[in-house]
């Protein structure tokens, strides 16, 4: 008598029940009884839905977790090469205004109307007594090494990857934050004057912003949006309280008009200011500016108002200016976009130029100084 086959989870149990021979006929290794009976143990053999060739695909699976990983770190190193990219070049604009705010110094006086010098050397400038491009130059350092330690996965200090991604997140957050209200600032308070270099330095924040929202995952985001928003209110909540006591600069509107006036030089000149102004005479350098432009003014002092008055002087808006008045011809055909800007022996120099800087330029010889301090 047979029994039937019982399938169990996907395993076969095939029980035999018959009758035993005596033993003395057939020998069966692993038998036993029950009730003066003998059954035979036949194996169990279980059958599964997994492909058998499991060796095969352990190697297949670990090959795709591996492809996935590396799909991901090369995701990863690219975001950072832009991080780091953007970064170096908010470094470069950053030091450059920087320079001019420390020294004194002005990008230019451009052809009418406001300009990146008039925001430079206004109170929006400085927040709480430290020039704001310093600020921009440090932010801008930090994201720059931050996202070139994240990119080579090697944090100082025992920092995780994580907790880096989450401080280049909040550093981006509070730099976008702080652009979004300097350009507030600029289309109000700064109404009518163009900074080419704080837009620059605006688009970098924004795009440094959206790298890092990329580069952080939207769990991950969720955790920090309110530390984040915190972030953003205390930024500005900041600027607000520094500009608190700032006066804007006045409005330049299109149908400005000034009428030509002369600049009076208030300073006395020393025999090495006229002596360096006749030798620059001599070889044919000149100087061109505009009668409204302060730092042309400056230049002068530094002369005196003997040596001022011999300067080869080109008065670039001798019929004062207006809209639609034309910069004088001799300006034009030098190529001249700002003020004061020297010409000296073919070379351009832009901006206030201290006196030995000039007699270095143009050759100006030790002999014909120390015959200038004789005179003296």
């Amino acid at each position: 008598m047979m029994a039937k086959f019982v399938t169990v989870s996907s395993c076969q149990f095939r029980f035999g029940f018959r009758e035993s021979p005596p033993p003395s006929l057939t020998l069966y290794p692993r038998r036993f009884e029950v009730s003066g009976r003998r059954f035979p143990v036949n194996p169990i053999k279980c059958s599964s839905s997994e492909p058998e060739n499991s060796e095969d695909s352990a190697p297949s699976l670990s090959s795709s977790l591996s492809s996935s990983t590396n799909e991901v770190s090369t995701i990863n190193s690219s975001t950072y090469e832009w991080f780091t990219a953007l970064g170096g070049i908010g470094m470069l604009d950053t030091a450059y205004l920087t320079y001019l705010k420390v020294t004194g110094s002005d990008v230019f006086c451009p052809i009418g109307g406001g300009s990146c010098g008039d925001v430079l050397n206004s109170d929006y400038a400085v927040v709480f007594g430290v020039p704001l491009p310093v600020i921009g130059f440090i932010t801008y350092g930090l994201v720059t090494a931050l996202s070139a330690q994240l990119g080579e996965g090697n944090l100082p200090f025992g920092i995780s990857k994580t907790n880096g991604r989450f401080a280049l997140f909040g550093i981006t957050t509070a730099m976008a934050s702080a652009s979004a209200y300097f350009l507030y600032i600029l289309s109000t308070k700064l109404s009518g004057s163009s900074c080419m270099y704080c837009l620059v330095s605006a688009f970098l924040s924004f795009s440094l912003f959206f790298f890092s929202v990329k580069d952080v995952k939207l769990q991950e985001i969720q955790q920090v949006i309110g530390l984040q928003i915190c972030l953003a209110i205390i930024v500005v909540a900041s600027l607000t309280v520094s500009y608190s006591t700032a006066q804007p600069i006045p409005s330049r509107s299109s149908d400005i008009e000034l009428p030509y006036y002369l600049t009076e030089v208030t300073t006395s000149s020393s025999p090495y200011a006229i002596a360096l102004v006749k030798h620059l005479n001599s070889i044919g350098a000149k100087m061109y500016g505009a009668f409204w432009c302060s730092h042309c003014l400056e230049q002068k002092e530094m002369f005196g108002r003997e040596a001022a008055k011999l300067l080869n002087y080109v008065e670039c808006f001798p019929e004062g200016y207006k809209k639609g008045t034309k910069i004088f011809k001799a300006c034009a055909d030098a190529g001249i976009e700002g003020f004061p800007t020297w010409i000296i022996n073919d070379e351009v120099l832009s901006g206030e130029v201290e006196l030995a800087e000039l007699a270095e330029m143009s050759g100006f010889s030790l002999d014909q100084a120390n015959e200038a301090n004789q005179l003296q």
